[in-house]
Parts: C-alpha cells; structure tokens; sequence
C-alpha cells in the first residue's frame, strides 16, 4: 500500500516552520532555522504554532492557498450565490454533482491534515522546550485547539475519520483506519476540553485573535449541538441533547459576554464583549491578489466584485419589524414595496436597492439627480449597480449585495486596509444553541426566553408565544438569519436533515424595473436551479486518498 497523501504531504511540514518564522521574527536568514533550534526557543516554536492558525477560516479569500471557505459555505448553501464559481461551488455542489473526483479546493481533507501533522509535531516536541510553563502551556493550549479545529471540520464534512495524534516522519508506518462519528467528536470533544484547561479566559493586545478557553467551551458547544441533531442522532437520544445543552449553559455561565448593544452592524467591525472569539486577517495579503473582503463583496457601481451575495431566498427569510415572517398575511409585507418595515438586522446585512453605502467623499462619480450623495444602491435595471452599470462584469446577479462585515469607510482609492476578523463564536449563538436544546429537552420556555434575547437585542419586543413544530420552525428561522453568512446554514440545514428541500430550491434574484417617474416594480425570479443528492449530506473522501489507504469511502460515492 502506498503512503496516503495526507500523511504523504504532511512529512514536508517538518520545515515548514522556516517559513512561519521568516514572516514573524527579522533575525536570521530563512534557512538557519533547525530543527533543534526551534525546539529550543519558545519564541521560535510560536511562530510554527503561528502557521497553524491556518486552519482557521478568515474574511479574506485565499484563491484556494489555504483552508477557508467562509463565504463559500453560504454560497454552498441557500443563502448565498457565487457569481464566479470560485472553488466549483456552482458547478458541482449546486448542481449536486459532488464525486471523490471534482471537490478541488472546496475539499479539506488534505489541507486539514497537513495542519494535524504541524500541530502532533509541535506537541511531540513542546515538552522539551526550556523556558516559562505558563508560556508553553499556553501555546500547548492553542495547538491542542488548533487541533480539534481541524478535526471539527473534518468530521462535520466526512463523518468518523482517522484520528492521528503522532507525528509521522520517514520511518513511520502510513496505516491508518476511520474511527466513528461517535469517536470522532468524543475525541474532539476530550481535546476541546483539555485545551481549555490550558489556555487563558481572555486576551490582551498582544494576543488578540489567539485561542481562549471560552472559545474553546464554544465551538465544543456547536459540536454537540451537531451531535445531537438528526443527521446523526437518529433515535433522538435524549441524553445528546443534555449534553448539548450543559455545553451551551458553560459557555453562559462563564458571565465574561454580553449581547452588543451599540449599532448591530457594529458587531461584525469593532472588538466588542459579544464576540467569543475570532480570526485576524493578515494585513499584507488584503488587497493583495484581490482577496479582501471589500473588494469581493461591494456591488460594481462602488468598484466590488459582488462575488458573494444573498439570494433572494435568504431576504425572504427576514422577517418583519414587530417579528413576523412576510408569509404571516397580518405582517403587512407587500412584495412591491419589499424593504419596507423589515427586521432591523435586514438593513445591517444586506445591501438592497436604495439603502446608502460606503462615505460619500469616495463616491462623487455616482452623484445624479436621483441620487444627490451618490451612496444609494442602483440594483434597478439600468442603475450603477445592474447589469447595464458602470462595470457589467462584477454586478450583482441577485441584486443584492453583502453588508455584514463590509469596512462602510473603506476607500477603493486607496492600497492598503485595516485588519479584518472572521468571527468564530459569539455569544448570541451560544444562546441560540442553547434554545435549541432546551427545545428539544421539551423545556419551551427556556427555548423562548432566549430566542427573545436575541431578537429583542435586534429590536424586535414581541415576545414569542409559539410551540412545538412552530416554535422548532422559529429557533430554525432565528438562526438563518441572525447567523447569516457566518458559516452556519450550510451545517445546519445538513444536521437538520432539510438540505433535499433548501438545497434542492432554486437560487432566486430579484429584477427592479424603474419608470421614467421613478416609481419601481419587483419581479422575482429563479437565477440558478439547485439539486441536491442525499448523498451530499457528507463529501466524498478524495478518490485519491481511497486508493492510496484503502479507507471506506462515504455512501452514495463509490
């Protein structure tokens, strides 16, 4: 049996760390750097634990360089459309024509486990590293994170999965075999944990962005709430979801967040006390090969790509200002007057037709009679923004645009950007986690009271009254839209069992027509018809990694 190509390519991260450290330390040339020179200073092991971040998704787009699908995985899903096929999502995932063969850089699987050899070498090695204990735990801690991040992901996408925890090196026997989903997330679940144990309840300037015992307890909470759901508990065992439950209330109980409550826009911006946890960008790679977020998200009039924007599927799923959803025919929705009295986050998410963006001093060349400040949106057919505007290459085929996470001062005139962050988890998550276990423990009130606390922070005051499937349908409606484009729905409408409806739906636009007096007409219609397999609620391994290993490949591909 040849070596599997996971373990195959992880053998040259064993100097990978020539790389970490060049970028962060001005010292010596890259190749002074050994090995028994970096297992000697902490300084330099940090810069190797550095690199491993890497598996974290960011705001920036890598073209492929690293592991981040974060704005891919709501492309993937109903929530948003992909003008430009980055990754093949619309050419294979949307037309649900997923084999071991054409996943590209959509797959993690090997970029994953290049990760989980850095990190099983970095904890062979740590021990021996003379310096502060409290530093090596730390860093200890992290790896131990960065870690169970990987295999989080892994086996959200593939199921159970080979757990290697020792480094490989020439020597080593490339055997391996797929533990179970159970195994699997009890395996992550125990890292998570003693990760925790290690790590800090919080960070200072000099470590922002690091990993932290809370967001460690949070992303074991999004774990457990996976585990508990119906993809893979199928006998509804009661027991899943108290432990999902308790996983979500530690995080509460920590009393160290809070909901913001300044502009809610804000969240996705500004360092607040919401944010659990989250990853920098890095700076020098921003406007660099066009990967930052402005530049990918801005409609074409402002001189964005609008590479990534909400489908008409994903607005309608706003609801109205006092909470009702716009198919509730006493919520006063009128489809041709559509962003009208619409839930507050609507107008903080997305950019639609006529809603002001960006500084006026950066926008003059859009100035006209109709708008004096040029900052309004022209999705209309003919305006700035469509088809027929100023760049028909990069407008918005579904006429929206994404206002979640944009730099609203960002100036295209200029180079350079301001770090960005790619929230991992915050605390109204870990609420909405906690309802949906509580639901399913059959303690409605709890689920309510904080469903609540999240729309009232959003503005809306009614409290819920619903039950049962309306009150599941509510915590499922809460989550679409107040998680929008944070890398969500994809897993949830997988874990929820729903993606052969959601996912099989077409991808709908809206066309805006505007009459010589100004007046517009909506006409909603399909962009991109969608299908999904059942098989698709996992990937497929790599057929690579399948005739290499001899690994049982997941159902529907073989």
């Amino acid at each position: 049996m040849k070596p599997a190509n996971i373990f195959r390519i992880a053998l040259a991260t064993c100097s990978l760390f020539s790389l970490s450290c060049n970028k962060v330390l001005d010292k010596a040339p890259l190749d002074s750097y050994t090995d028994q020179s970096v297992w000697s200073d902490l300084k330099l092991a940090e810069a190797f634990v550095n690199n491993i971040y890497n598996v974290l998704p960011t705001t920036t787009y890598d073209w492929g360089k690293s592991i981040n699908r974060s704005y891919l995985l709501s492309c993937a899903a109903d929530e948003g459309f992909n003008k430009f096929d980055y990754a093949g999502v619309r050419s294979v995932i949307n037309k649900g024509i997923l084999s071991p063969d054409n996943t590209g850089d959509f797959d993690i699987w090997a970029k994953n486990y290049y990760q989980i050899q850095n990190a099983n070498l970095f904890l062979s090695k740590v021990d021996e590293i003379p310096g502060d204990e409290n530093y090596r735990n730390r860093l200890k801690g992290e790896v131990l994170f960065l870690r169970a991040y990987a295999y989080f992901q892994l086996v959200n996408d593939y199921g159970g999965v080979p757990i290697i925890t020792e480094p490989f090196n020439l020597n080593s026997e490339f055997n391996a075999t797929r533990s179970t989903y159970e195994e699997t997330v009890s395996f992550v679940v125990s890292e998570l944990d003693k990760a925790a144990e290690l790590l800090p309840l919080s960070t200072n300037s000099s470590t922002t962005g690091k990993a932290t015992a809370p967001l460690a307890l949070a992303i074991k909470s999004r774990l457990l709430l996976y585990a508990a759901s119906a993809q893979w508990n199928t006998g509804n065992d009661q027991s899943k979801w108290t432990a999902a439950a308790a996983a979500a209330k530690a995080v509460i109980d920590l009393n160290q967040f809070s909901l913001y409550r300044g502009n809610y826009a804000d969240i996705f911006t500004t360092f607040n006390e919401e944010l659990i946890g989250m990853r920098l960008s890095n700076k020098q790679y921003n406007w660099d090969a066009f990967c930052g977020i402005e530049m990918m998200c801005y409609p074409s009039g402002y001189h964005g790509w609008a590479a990534f924007a909400p489908t008409q599927n994903l607005v309608d799923a706003f609801g109205m200002a006092d909470g009702k959803a716009i198919t509730d025919a006493t919520s006063g929705y009128d489809p041709q007057k559509p962003y009208l009295n619409r839930d507050p986050r609507f107008y903080a998410d997305i950019v639609h037709d006529g809603r002001p963006l960006g500084n006026p001093a950066y926008f003059t060349y859009r100035i006209n009679a109709t708008n004096p400040t040029g900052t309004e949106a022209e999705f209309y057919e003919g305006g700035m923004d469509s088809p027929q505007g100023i760049d028909t290459w990069n407008n918005s085929e579904t006429r929206y645009s994404l206002r979640k996470y944009m730099d609203t001062t960002f100036d295209f005139n200029l180079t350079t950007q301001t770090n960005k962050f790619w929230i991992l988890s915050r605390l109204s998550e870990i609420y909405l986690n906690y309802a949906e276990a509580e639901f399913n423990l059959g303690h409605e009130a709890v689920a309510r009271e904080y469903l609540d606390k999240v729309r009232e922070r959003a503005g809306i005051t009614t409290p819920l009254t619903e039950s049962g499937v309306a009150l599941e349908n509510r915590i499922r409606s809460e989550r679409q839209v107040e998680l929008c484009f944070e890398g969500h729905r994809y897993y949830d409408v997988r874990r929820w069992k729903i993606a052969e409806t959601t996912d099989n739906l077409p991808a709908r636009q809206v066309i805006i027509t505007r009459s010589s007096n100004g007046a517009k007409t909506y006409e909603y219609k399909t962009l991109e018809q969608r299908y999904f397999d059942v098989s698709n609620y996992l990937l497929p391994i790599p057929r690579t990694e399948i005739e290499r290993t001899g690994l049982p490949q997941n159902p529907g591909y073989n």
